[in-house]
């Protein structure tokens, strides 16, 4: 039995605050070309901006988030911003595993991590364990991702673990087991900073049922007050899947009797 069925699959149950929320934090560069300064102090001040919404997002009772911190793609940058980014990115996991743990926060990491160096590899695999057992909060990071990535790798493990399987034989139900983040929810509310209206092949999968939401605000001054912005537009959504808006009405009624 799968743990997360799939939104068209199912009508998943929805609750005031999101369950699993998604975020891409994008506009790091551009809030350090704003000031004047390299893109990567940008990038460095966006971790502070993690930390805030890590602890708001348990502190209300959200299950799950996930964020994009760098994608298949990022790789096309300059060379020197990666190498920055690959040295903040070790440096975020040796100083943080231990403040989650210590406030129950378990941490996941999704994507293709053998691209990284052995001593990100080892870290990711020592933070993973020693946040295991933690159930207030589990923090994904997405890094070296790609959604489409992701659907290929799944459908290879699938098949992998069905050599006689024949093409009508797929379904949701075979592949999803294999997919990055089978263990969760499919997320309710995707949030991405910075003004782009795109998801950039992030869970392209996962995201097929998600409410949308896109603010210009840069991510190092996406805090509290914003994310709880995104809860409020959220609120304001009608999440149908599939169904009408009078189906849900009746719905909304029959449950009040």
């Amino acid at each position: 039995m799968i743990k997360h069925p799939s939104s068209t699959l199912t009508i998943p149950q929805v609750s005031a605050i999101p369950r699993h929320i998604a975020i891409i934090m994008d506009g790091n560069g551009r809030w350090a070309s704003n000031r004047l300064l390299p893109r990567v102090a940008g990038h460095a001040e966006g971790l502070d901006a993690v930390r805030k919404i890590v602890q708001e997002c348990r502190r209300i009772g959200v299950e799950y988030l996930t964020v994009f911190a760098f994608s298949s793609e990022n790789w096309r940058r300059p060379p020197e911003e990666v190498s920055f980014l690959m040295k903040l990115f070790l440096k975020s996991l040796k100083g943080e595993v231990s403040k989650l743990a210590e406030n129950d926060i378990s941490l996941r990491l999704i994507g293709d991590i053998s691209r990284f160096d052995s001593s990100i590899q080892e870290m990711v695999q020592f933070s993973e364990h020693k946040t295991a057992g933690c159930k207030s909060l589990t923090f994904t990071v997405a890094a070296n991702y790609g959604g489409r990535w992701d659907v290929l790798q799944a459908m290879r493990q699938c098949l992998t673990a069905n050599p006689n399987l024949q093409p009508d034989q797929l379904t949701e139900e075979l592949l999803q087991p294999h997919l990055s983040m089978a263990y969760a929810p499919e997320p309710d509310l995707f949030i991405r900073t910075g003004g782009e209206q795109r998801i950039s092949n992030f869970l392209l999968w996962q995201l097929a049922y998600t409410e949308l939401y896109f603010t210009d605000v840069l991510w190092p001054d996406f805090d509290e007050t914003q994310l709880h912005k995104a809860f409020e537009w959220y609120s304001q959504r009608e999440r149908r899947f599939g169904r009408t808006s009078a189906q849900l009405a009746s719905k909304v009624m029959s449950e009040a009797v």
